[in-house]
């Protein structure tokens, strides 16, 4: 269906987009003619029609109101533009209103586009479609004349519709008729009613249309203006872009859950195992130990192990796998967890030449500061006993303090 157009030309464009190629041209009822971008059934539209003088080599360029109202149509009924403003050219020779027209009311249309609208549902999406060097289009139409009660003759016409082209399948079953030469534009006007002109009648293949979607608003027919053939950029990519979006991050969430079932599966802890490894961290107060800087005969082949395997999961982002203390979890009874036993064990005769990183919270980070701050006659239970001294009291007693302390007092008993 054809039911809105553009059509902003000037008058003296109209003869020519027409191919009448300096034919003498009479204007008629041209003072009702306002330009407009969203013409609608019951505007003013210029039309051009043969000449009805004898011998007349000319044309008229007839303002009519689009929407055919046939001439029997009685006075007293009020004319309705919407009911025939456009006309099956596959049946205009078997319909009364229009066969008697076929003759000789043939006239063409001269528009710079059309709209058609795209169903999605219950949404309607315009489009507008025009030639893509800005030509006018020609368009194949009928007209008629009526009276009414007060005697006036009201010139009326119809735009002749046919099956649409390849192209535009995907958004309608019909289009208007386009004449898209100086021939068929001639044969349409001026042909005897013997002549071929259901040839004419076809969809219009040729790949110089071009569309592109508009503004809802220009459904109304009171929206007028430039904004009606504005392209609008449709949001169906974007949509597309989110939906792909939360599906990847569906993916990489479900690709993150394997990868910790598929650990939990190779390394199960139990309730009991996860309670040791939790008091062993507790009692260690050495914190983490840095790869460079573990003692020597330390080995943990298991972390290696877990830390290759989870540096990066399947989709690319890097992963970290980390225990109650912050490092990998150890499996009771590893060569790892064993060696951490030994090295609690074993602390106080670590060599010099290891070294153990202090962490924020531990008690043996500054066991070389705190001894310093014993008596002499300090004893072993009270280097213990300051070895877990919270790390704010530590500094709430510094070297220079000269207050006895608590470590003073088990001295000198």
């Amino acid at each position: 269906m054809c039911g809105r157009a553009r059509c902003t030309l000037r008058a003296d464009d109209i003869p020519r987009a027409c191919h009448l190629n300096g034919r003498p041209v009479r204007h008629v009822d041209m003072n009702r003619y306002r330009p407009a971008y969203n013409v609608s059934p019951g505007f003013n539209v210029p039309v051009v029609r043969r000449e009805d003088e004898p011998n007349g080599d000319g044309a008229v360029l007839h303002c009519m109101k689009w929407g055919l109202v046939p001439s029997f149509t009685k006075k007293t009924e009020k004319p309705d533009h919407y009911r025939m403003f456009n006309a099956r050219s596959e049946s205009i020779k078997e319909k009364a209103s229009f066969r008697r027209l076929v003759p000789k009311n043939r006239c063409l249309v001269a528009v710079e586009g059309f709209y058609e609208w795209k169903k999605d549902g219950s949404k309607k999406q315009p489009y507008y479609i025009h030639f893509k060097d800005g030509r006018p289009l020609v368009l194949a139409a009928l007209f008629d004349s009526w009276k009414n009660p007060e005697g006036e003759v009201l010139y009326t016409f119809t735009i002749l519709t046919t099956s649409v082209s390849s192209s535009l399948e995907w958004l309608h079953d019909r289009m208007p008729v386009i004449l898209g030469n100086k021939d068929a534009a001639d044969m349409w006007l001026n042909g005897s009613p013997s002549s071929n002109i259901d040839t004419l009648l076809k969809p219009y293949e040729e790949s110089d249309l071009a569309w592109y979607p508009v503004t809802p608003a220009m459904g109304k027919p009171s929206f007028d203006g430039p904004e009606c053939i504005k392209e609008l950029q449709l949001k169906t990519n974007e949509t597309r872009s989110i939906s792909q979006f939360f599906s990847k991050k569906g993916d990489r969430d479900q690709q993150e859950q394997k990868s910790h079932i598929k650990v939990s599966e190779e390394e199960p802890l139990n309730t009991a195992q996860t309670e040791n490894l939790k008091q062993e961290s507790e009692s260690e107060h050495a914190g983490h130990l840095c790869s460079t800087d573990k003692p020597e005969g330390f080995t943990s082949t298991r972390t290696t192990d877990i830390k290759v395997e989870q540096d990066y999961d399947e989709s690319g982002s890097k992963q970290s796998l980390t225990g109650p203390t912050g490092n990998p979890p150890e499996k009771v009874g590893s060569p790892a967890s064993d060696n951490v036993k030994s090295l609690k064990e074993e602390s106080e005769d670590i060599k010099p030449n290891v070294h153990v990183p202090p962490q924020e919270g531990s008690g043996d980070a500054k066991t070389k500061r705190d001894y310093d701050e014993l008596s002499g006659n300090a004893t072993p239970h009270a280097k213990a006993v300051n070895k877990h001294l919270s790390s704010s009291k530590k500094r709430a007693k510094g070297a220079d303090d000269k207050q006895p302390t608590l470590f003073s007092y088990f001295g000198k008993g």
